[in-house]
This record gives structure tokens, C-alpha cells and sequence, in this order.
């Protein structure tokens, strides 16, 4: 008879368990249901991409002095660098220089450890094609400057939830600042 009280006591237990964790879900269902919807009609409104955002990268052909060190620090060794010494002032030359994007993990290496700057992330993420060997950006391609979401008048952009509480934090801020 007592391992059957136990029993008893036992499937109470779980029974106040699971309509606990029932409970909690419908209330954070309930708490949803005052937000305001996501979703962005694409082709006609972007979203603003965030400050640090690794999009397509840019080259700049006058900047690069070919030492290879993207190369090196590539995870898989994507950029392709040509370039050919020239012995009456003792540099390299650079001749060519091309990325894939079609195999590019968009990892920010190379732009992080070049000496040089001549590569930075852009935010442009729009890099789809029908043919991958589209992809494949020579020196050319890569030092073309997108055009920024903000500036083309065609787009509507739309800020970021978190962009917006940033937005109202820093009126917030300075409203109170102003008060004092």
C-alpha cells in the first residue's frame, strides 16, 4: 500500500510540473501577441545592417603591396593573389587579385590582419547569381563601392528593433541631460 501512495504523490507532482510549464508558455505566448510584426516586403524595403556587418568585401588595387598575408590567414585559402617582382626597386608588383564568393565565409580575416588597409567589409550582402562563376570578383569588381541602402531613394529602409530602442534610449538621454 505504500509504494502506491508514493505512486500517487508522484503523478501529482508531475501533473502540477506540466500545467506549471504549460502556464508559462501561454503567457509568453500572451506576451507576443502585443509586438509588433517583422516582416519586411523585400525587394521594396531593407533593413539597415548593423555597424559592424560583414558584407562583400572592397579592394583597393593602390593600396596593396602583395605581401600575401590574407592569403595566409584565409581559413581556406581564398584570395588569389598575382604579382611578379621587379628588381630595379626591389618590391613586388601586383598584377591580379580576386576573391570567390561563392566559397567565401565572410570570416573578416583578411580584412582584420592586413598591414595595409587596402580591404574592408562593405554592406552590401545582395551577392546572389545564377551562374556561381559570377561570383568570382577580380581587382575590378572588388574596388566598385556599393550603393548604400540609406542613399537610394527607391528603397524604404527599415531600422532594426534593436536600432530603435537604441534610437529612444539616446532621446531619453538627452532629454533628462537638457532637464537637469
Amino acid at each position: 500500500m505504500f509504494p502506491m501512495v508514493t505512486g500517487f504523490i508522484n503523478y501529482g507532482q508531475q501533473t502540477i510540473r506540466a500545467a506549471r510549464y504549460i502556464g508559462q508558455s501561454f503567457i509568453i505566448t500572451l506576451s507576443h501577441t502585443n509586438r509588433l510584426p517583422v516582416t519586411i516586403q523585400y525587394p521594396y524595403e531593407k533593413s539597415i545592417t548593423s555597424e559592424r556587418f560583414r558584407g562583400r568585401i572592397h579592394f583597393e588595387f593602390d593600396k596593396c603591396i602583395a605581401c600575401e598575408v590574407c592569403v595566409r590567414v584565409c581559413p581556406i585559402d581564398l584570395p588569389v593573389v598575382d604579382w611578379r617582382f621587379e628588381r630595379d626597386i626591389k618590391k613586388k608588383q601586383l598584377l591580379n587579385y580576386s576573391i570567390d564568393f561563392g566559397v567565401c565565409i565572410f570570416c573578416g580575416n583578411c580584412v582584420e590582419y592586413c598591414p595595409t588597409n587596402c580591404l574592408s567589409m562593405t554592406e552590401e550582402y545582395e551577392l546572389s547569381t545564377y551562374d556561381r562563376h559570377e561570383l568570382n570578383y577580380n581587382q575590378i569588381a572588388l574596388g566598385r563601392l556599393p550603393m548604400s541602402v540609406i542613399g537610394d531613394y527607391t528603397i524604404q529602409t527599415v531600422m532594426n528593433s534593436t536600432q530603435i530602442k537604441l534610437d529612444k534610449d539616446k532621446s531619453l538621454d538627452s532629454r533628462t541631460i537638457t532637464d537637469y
